[in-house]
């Protein structure tokens, strides 16, 4: 088990899963907080304390939840856009994990498409109509 917190250290939480590869994402929100992330399956990140705190970001098309201590406000996890099933994990919030010497692959979210009605001029990507025309 890997374990893992935020900033202050009130959300916890524990990963069942080996970390062979980091990724990093071009998207506007990534590329702004700077994430190095490690990509999991839903079935191994588990919340042990201060799920609660949690605070929710989402944009665009709503499917990707990005979360956030509440109290220190680190980034600590997301549920993926384009993996919904998997939790990309901010590796700078796991504890005792040896990160050098691990492949980094930068993955593409720029070219992502932006669906949002009224979408931010700084946001990537090609616009798709909201209602699909």
């Amino acid at each position: 088990m890997i374990q893992g917190s935020c900033h202050c250290g009130e959300v916890r939480f524990q990963l069942d899963w080996r970390i062979d590869e980091l990724t990093t994402c071009d998207c506007s929100l990534c590329a702004m907080r700077g994430a190095l992330m490690a990509k999991v399956p839903e079935t191994a990140l588990e919340v042990t304390t201060g799920e609660d705190l949690l605070t929710l970001y989402q944009w665009n098309t709503h499917r990707a939840q990005h979360y956030f201590c509440g109290r220190c406000g680190i980034y600590v996890f997301h549920r993926k856009r384009a993996a919904p099933d998997h939790f990309g994990i901010n590796v700078r919030c796991l504890h005792d994990v040896g990160l050098a010497g691990l492949p980094v692959r930068a993955t593409e979210g720029a070219s992502m498409t932006v669906e949002a009605p009224d979408p931010c001029d700084r946001w990537p990507g090609p616009r798709v109509s909201p209602s699909g025309a």
